[in-house]
């Protein structure tokens, strides 16, 4: 009886060493495809150091809306997803190529990021940004004849787009909001959105995204969602 009793107690044993081990297998595979998953879409690599190019308030050079910085912030939180180390500067301290570093660069080409501005204008030629005095479409995009507008605190766009810029040997993500808020929510929808966008985009080496944040008094940056894939007009001049 003692016997069986061990026996049956080492068979238990088993079986839950058993069970554990494929638990932690499948937790571990995962981990793995996910970790796949955002180096693709992102373009990072364990061991990168992640470049973040802070923009400037707008009106206010040398200083940042307090919605950038929690853009900056999600941007580290996406590095550090793909164990990368993180470095950031402004966009008006910063020329060059991003070399062998993936890039973050945030905020509009509109007296807000320098930076984004000569990515703007070498890369989404497809895409006409309207400034904030414009007297009828203030803050709009315009991207194959569609204008995308800014309706103040109820309805307000986004720009990720993601490309290799000349020199560089890991890509840009370029984030162009209409407002601060809107900058915040792009990259809010970037670390949440892996999957959406690699099952939305025709290759995750290169894509445009237009992100729409409705009813912003009600739901803020947390709101936003994946309006349009503009990928084929905004690096084509003239669409």
């Amino acid at each position: 009886m003692l016997a069986g009793a061990l026996g049956d107690l080492m068979l238990g044993l088993l079986a839950s060493c058993l069970s554990g081990l494929a638990v932690w297998l499948w937790q571990r595979g995962r981990h793995n495809r996910d970790l796949r998953l955002r180096m693709r879409v992102v373009g990072a690599r364990p061991g990168d150091t992640c470049l973040i190019v802070m923009n400037n308030k707008y009106g206010a050079p040398g200083t940042t809306h307090h919605h950038d910085v929690q853009a900056m912030i999600e941007a580290a939180v996406v590095s550090h997803s793909l164990e990368c180390e993180v470095e950031v500067v402004r966009s008006d301290d910063f020329r060059g190529s991003n070399g062998n570093r993936p890039e973050f660069c945030i905020g509009g080409p509109l007296g807000s990021n320098v930076r984004s501005a000569g990515h703007v204008a070498h890369t989404l030629p497809g895409v006409t940004f309207h400034p904030y005095t414009h007297p009828e479409h203030p803050l709009a995009f315009e991207a194959g004849g569609v204008l995308h507008r800014w309706r103040g605190g109820d309805e307000a766009y986004a720009l990720l787009a993601k490309f290799t810029a000349p020199g560089g040997e890991r890509p840009v993500i370029l984030v162009c909001g209409q407002t601060a808020l809107t900058n915040h929510a792009a990259l809010y929808f970037l670390r949440r959105s892996y999957g959406r966008i690699a099952d939305t985009v025709a290759s995750t080496d290169r894509f445009c995204l237009l992100l729409k944040v409705p009813s912003i008094r009600t739901y803020g940056h947390q709101g936003v969602v994946l309006d349009r894939d503009l990928t084929d007009v905004a690096f084509t001049p003239g669409t």
